[in-house]
Protein backbone atom coordinates (compact mmCIF):
# COMPACT_ATOMS: atom_id res chain seq x y z
CA UNK A 1 0.00 0.00 0.00
CA UNK A 2 1.51 3.32 -1.06
CA UNK A 3 1.95 6.15 1.42
CA UNK A 4 -0.82 8.73 1.19
CA UNK A 5 0.11 12.16 -0.13
CA UNK A 6 -1.40 14.91 2.04
CA UNK A 7 -3.61 17.49 0.32
CA UNK A 8 -2.01 20.87 0.86
CA UNK A 9 -4.51 23.59 1.64
CA UNK A 10 -4.57 26.72 -0.49
CA UNK A 11 -5.59 29.85 1.44
CA UNK A 12 -7.37 32.22 -0.94
CA UNK A 13 -8.24 35.89 -0.75
CA UNK A 14 -11.50 37.08 0.81
CA UNK A 15 -13.29 39.58 -1.43
CA UNK A 16 -17.00 40.37 -1.53
CA UNK A 17 -17.84 37.47 0.78
CA UNK A 18 -16.18 34.95 -1.54
CA UNK A 19 -12.78 33.25 -1.67
CA UNK A 20 -11.20 33.92 -5.07
CA UNK A 21 -7.65 33.05 -6.03
CA UNK A 22 -5.45 35.99 -6.92
CA UNK A 23 -6.13 37.07 -10.49
CA UNK A 24 -2.37 36.78 -11.05
CA UNK A 25 -2.44 33.09 -10.13
CA UNK A 26 0.47 33.59 -7.74
CA UNK A 27 0.92 32.12 -4.25
CA UNK A 28 3.64 31.67 -1.65
CA UNK A 29 4.37 28.98 0.92
CA UNK A 30 3.60 29.48 4.62
CA UNK A 31 3.65 26.60 7.14
CA UNK A 32 3.38 24.03 4.32
CA UNK A 33 0.28 25.76 2.92
CA UNK A 34 -0.19 27.81 -0.24
CA UNK A 35 -1.26 31.41 0.39
CA UNK A 36 -2.54 33.64 -2.41
CA UNK A 37 -0.30 36.55 -3.39
CA UNK A 38 -2.64 39.47 -4.06
CA UNK A 39 -2.04 41.83 -6.97
CA UNK A 40 -2.90 45.47 -7.51
CA UNK A 41 -6.01 44.38 -9.41
CA UNK A 42 -7.09 42.26 -6.45
CA UNK A 43 -6.76 45.37 -4.28
CA UNK A 44 -8.94 47.37 -6.69
CA UNK A 45 -11.51 44.56 -6.78
CA UNK A 46 -11.60 44.56 -2.98
CA UNK A 47 -12.31 48.31 -2.93
CA UNK A 48 -15.19 47.83 -5.37
CA UNK A 49 -16.63 45.12 -3.11
CA UNK A 50 -16.20 47.29 -0.01
CA UNK A 51 -17.87 50.28 -1.67
CA UNK A 52 -20.84 48.21 -2.82
CA UNK A 53 -21.39 47.08 0.77
CA UNK A 54 -21.26 50.55 2.37
CA UNK A 55 -24.91 51.52 1.85
CA UNK A 56 -26.38 48.36 3.32
CA UNK A 57 -23.95 48.09 6.21
CA UNK A 58 -24.04 51.76 7.19
CA UNK A 59 -27.81 51.71 6.84
CA UNK A 60 -28.22 48.72 9.17
CA UNK A 61 -29.27 49.51 12.72
CA UNK A 62 -26.51 49.74 15.29
CA UNK A 63 -28.25 46.97 17.19
CA UNK A 64 -28.10 44.68 14.15
CA UNK A 65 -24.39 45.38 13.62
CA UNK A 66 -23.80 44.51 17.26
CA UNK A 67 -25.68 41.24 16.84
CA UNK A 68 -23.47 40.29 13.89
CA UNK A 69 -20.25 41.13 15.75
CA UNK A 70 -21.43 38.98 18.62
CA UNK A 71 -22.15 36.17 16.15
CA UNK A 72 -18.56 36.50 14.91
CA UNK A 73 -17.40 35.99 18.50
CA UNK A 74 -19.57 32.86 18.75
CA UNK A 75 -18.10 31.40 15.56
CA UNK A 76 -14.56 32.26 16.60
CA UNK A 77 -15.10 30.52 19.93
CA UNK A 78 -16.16 27.40 18.04
CA UNK A 79 -12.98 27.44 15.95
CA UNK A 80 -10.63 28.00 18.88
CA UNK A 81 -8.74 24.74 18.37
CA UNK A 82 -8.22 25.48 14.68
CA UNK A 83 -6.43 28.74 15.47
CA UNK A 84 -4.36 27.06 18.16
CA UNK A 85 -3.31 24.45 15.58
CA UNK A 86 -2.05 27.31 13.39
CA UNK A 87 0.20 28.49 16.20
CA UNK A 88 -2.01 31.19 17.74
CA UNK A 89 -1.75 30.95 21.55
CA UNK A 90 -5.01 29.84 23.20
CA UNK A 91 -5.14 32.91 25.43
CA UNK A 92 -4.81 35.14 22.36
CA UNK A 93 -7.77 33.41 20.69
CA UNK A 94 -9.78 33.98 23.87
CA UNK A 95 -8.73 37.65 23.99
CA UNK A 96 -9.68 38.11 20.32
CA UNK A 97 -13.10 36.55 20.97
CA UNK A 98 -13.65 38.82 23.96
CA UNK A 99 -12.67 41.84 21.87
CA UNK A 100 -15.39 41.10 19.32
CA UNK A 101 -17.87 40.97 22.21
CA UNK A 102 -16.52 44.25 23.63
CA UNK A 103 -16.97 46.10 20.36
CA UNK A 104 -20.37 44.49 19.78
CA UNK A 105 -21.50 46.05 23.04
CA UNK A 106 -20.49 49.54 21.86
CA UNK A 107 -22.45 49.39 18.61
CA UNK A 108 -25.63 51.06 19.89
CA UNK A 109 -23.98 53.07 22.66
CA UNK A 110 -21.33 55.02 20.78
CA UNK A 111 -23.83 57.41 19.14
CA UNK A 112 -25.06 58.37 22.60
CA UNK A 113 -21.53 58.97 23.88
CA UNK A 114 -20.11 60.63 20.78
CA UNK A 115 -23.23 62.49 19.62
CA UNK A 116 -25.98 64.44 21.30
CA UNK A 117 -27.72 67.80 21.65
CA UNK A 118 -25.52 70.91 21.68
CA UNK A 119 -26.36 74.05 23.68
CA UNK A 120 -26.72 76.99 21.26
CA UNK A 121 -27.95 80.56 21.45
CA UNK A 122 -31.27 80.98 19.71
CA UNK A 123 -34.53 79.08 19.24
CA UNK A 124 -32.97 75.99 17.67
CA UNK A 125 -32.29 72.34 18.31
CA UNK A 126 -28.68 71.60 17.43
CA UNK A 127 -28.01 67.86 17.18
CA UNK A 128 -24.76 66.07 16.33
CA UNK A 129 -24.69 62.44 15.21
CA UNK A 130 -21.76 60.26 14.18
CA UNK A 131 -21.73 58.66 10.72
CA UNK A 132 -19.31 56.19 9.16
CA UNK A 133 -16.46 57.51 7.01
CA UNK A 134 -16.98 54.88 4.29
CA UNK A 135 -14.34 52.53 2.89
CA UNK A 136 -11.31 52.07 5.14
CA UNK A 137 -8.04 50.43 4.06
CA UNK A 138 -6.30 48.70 6.97
CA UNK A 139 -2.73 47.39 7.28
CA UNK A 140 -2.88 44.70 9.96
CA UNK A 141 -0.06 44.32 12.53
CA UNK A 142 2.21 41.29 12.33
CA UNK A 143 1.94 40.44 16.01
CA UNK A 144 -0.16 39.43 17.78
CA UNK A 145 -1.47 37.84 14.59
CA UNK A 146 -5.11 37.34 15.59
CA UNK A 147 -5.71 39.83 18.40
CA UNK A 148 -4.00 42.60 16.45
CA UNK A 149 -6.08 41.81 13.38
CA UNK A 150 -9.38 41.84 15.30
CA UNK A 151 -8.36 45.05 17.07
CA UNK A 152 -8.10 46.94 13.77
CA UNK A 153 -11.08 45.38 11.96
CA UNK A 154 -13.74 45.44 14.69
CA UNK A 155 -13.64 49.19 15.52
CA UNK A 156 -13.87 50.07 11.83
CA UNK A 157 -16.89 47.92 11.00
CA UNK A 158 -18.89 48.30 14.21
CA UNK A 159 -19.43 51.96 13.34
CA UNK A 160 -20.71 51.18 9.84
CA UNK A 161 -17.54 51.37 7.75
CA UNK A 162 -16.41 48.66 5.35
CA UNK A 163 -12.77 47.58 5.18
CA UNK A 164 -10.08 46.25 2.89
CA UNK A 165 -7.43 44.59 5.04
CA UNK A 166 -3.85 44.00 3.95
CA UNK A 167 -2.80 41.08 6.16
CA UNK A 168 0.77 40.82 7.40
CA UNK A 169 2.83 38.75 4.91
CA UNK A 170 4.48 37.00 7.85
CA UNK A 171 1.22 35.94 9.51
CA UNK A 172 -1.42 35.39 6.82
CA UNK A 173 -2.95 32.12 8.02
CA UNK A 174 -4.73 33.64 11.01
CA UNK A 175 -6.12 36.37 8.72
CA UNK A 176 -7.56 34.02 6.10
CA UNK A 177 -8.86 31.62 8.76
CA UNK A 178 -10.61 34.60 10.36
CA UNK A 179 -12.13 35.24 6.92
CA UNK A 180 -13.61 31.73 7.07
CA UNK A 181 -15.18 32.71 10.41
CA UNK A 182 -16.58 35.95 8.95
CA UNK A 183 -18.04 34.13 5.95
CA UNK A 184 -20.21 31.99 8.23
CA UNK A 185 -21.26 34.65 10.72
CA UNK A 186 -24.05 36.64 9.00
CA UNK A 187 -21.64 39.42 8.00
CA UNK A 188 -22.76 40.77 4.60
CA UNK A 189 -20.36 40.16 1.74
CA UNK A 190 -17.96 43.04 1.10
CA UNK A 191 -18.01 44.49 4.61
CA UNK A 192 -14.62 42.88 5.31
CA UNK A 193 -12.21 42.03 2.49
CA UNK A 194 -8.82 40.45 3.22
CA UNK A 195 -5.75 40.49 0.97
CA UNK A 196 -2.63 38.42 1.57
CA UNK A 197 0.76 39.03 -0.01
CA UNK A 198 3.31 41.83 -0.23
CA UNK A 199 2.36 45.10 1.44
CA UNK A 200 4.58 46.97 -1.00
CA UNK A 201 2.36 45.78 -3.85
CA UNK A 202 -1.18 46.21 -2.52
CA UNK A 203 -1.04 49.00 0.06
CA UNK A 204 0.20 51.81 -2.24
CA UNK A 205 -2.73 50.99 -4.53
CA UNK A 206 -5.13 51.31 -1.59
CA UNK A 207 -3.50 54.53 -0.36
CA UNK A 208 -3.84 56.17 -3.77
CA UNK A 209 -7.33 54.80 -4.55
CA UNK A 210 -9.84 57.61 -4.93
CA UNK A 211 -12.71 55.49 -3.58
CA UNK A 212 -10.98 54.78 -0.25
CA UNK A 213 -11.97 57.29 2.43
CA UNK A 214 -9.50 56.46 5.19
CA UNK A 215 -6.37 54.38 5.69
CA UNK A 216 -5.11 52.78 8.88
CA UNK A 217 -1.33 52.28 8.71
CA UNK A 218 -1.11 50.40 12.01
CA UNK A 219 0.94 47.48 10.67
CA UNK A 220 3.41 49.49 8.56
CA UNK A 221 6.85 49.13 10.16
CA UNK A 222 8.89 50.81 7.39
CA UNK A 223 8.97 54.56 8.11
CA UNK A 224 9.83 55.38 4.49
CA UNK A 225 6.86 53.35 3.21
CA UNK A 226 4.57 54.98 5.77
CA UNK A 227 5.60 58.45 4.59
CA UNK A 228 5.04 57.45 0.97
CA UNK A 229 1.57 56.14 1.80
CA UNK A 230 0.61 59.35 3.60
CA UNK A 231 1.56 61.37 0.52
CA UNK A 232 -0.58 59.13 -1.70
CA UNK A 233 -3.46 59.33 0.79
CA UNK A 234 -3.36 63.14 0.65
CA UNK A 235 -4.47 63.09 -2.98
CA UNK A 236 -8.12 62.74 -1.96
CA UNK A 237 -7.77 63.92 1.65
CA UNK A 238 -8.05 60.47 3.20
CA UNK A 239 -8.14 60.27 6.95
CA UNK A 240 -4.89 58.63 8.08
CA UNK A 241 -4.21 56.59 11.22
CA UNK A 242 -0.45 56.46 11.68
CA UNK A 243 1.53 53.28 12.53
CA UNK A 244 1.75 52.15 16.15
CA UNK A 245 5.00 51.04 17.85
CA UNK A 246 5.89 47.38 17.32
CA UNK A 247 5.75 46.87 21.09
CA UNK A 248 2.20 48.23 21.36
CA UNK A 249 0.20 46.39 24.03
CA UNK A 250 -2.81 45.02 22.16
CA UNK A 251 -4.14 43.33 25.29
CA UNK A 252 -4.76 46.69 27.00
CA UNK A 253 -8.15 48.43 27.06
CA UNK A 254 -8.56 49.65 23.45
CA UNK A 255 -10.63 52.69 24.36
CA UNK A 256 -12.86 54.53 21.90
CA UNK A 257 -10.16 56.19 19.79
CA UNK A 258 -10.15 53.76 16.90
CA UNK A 259 -13.92 53.94 16.56
CA UNK A 260 -14.26 57.70 16.79
CA UNK A 261 -11.35 58.40 14.44
CA UNK A 262 -13.21 56.59 11.66
CA UNK A 263 -16.42 58.56 12.12
CA UNK A 264 -17.70 61.80 10.63
CA UNK A 265 -19.96 64.06 12.68
CA UNK A 266 -23.10 65.45 11.07
CA UNK A 267 -24.71 68.42 12.83
CA UNK A 268 -28.33 69.39 12.16
CA UNK A 269 -30.08 72.64 13.09
CA UNK A 270 -33.84 72.64 13.55
CA UNK A 271 -36.07 75.48 14.71
CA UNK A 272 -37.91 75.01 17.96
CA UNK A 273 -41.68 75.15 17.93
CA UNK A 274 -43.46 78.02 19.64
Amino acid sequence: MSERVAVRKTYKLFIGGKFPRSESGRSYLVQSANVSLASRKDARDAVVAARSAVKGWAGATAYNRGQILYRIAEMLEGRRDQFVALGVPADEVDAATDRWVWYAGWSDKLPQVYGGANPVAGPYFNLSAPEPTGVVAVVAPETPALLGLVSVIAPAIVTGNTVVVAASPAAPLAAVTLAEVLATSDLPGGVVNILTGRLSETVPTLAAHMDVNAIDLTGVTDAELAAELEVKAAENLKRVLRPVPVDHDWSADPGLGRMTTLLETKTVWHPKGV
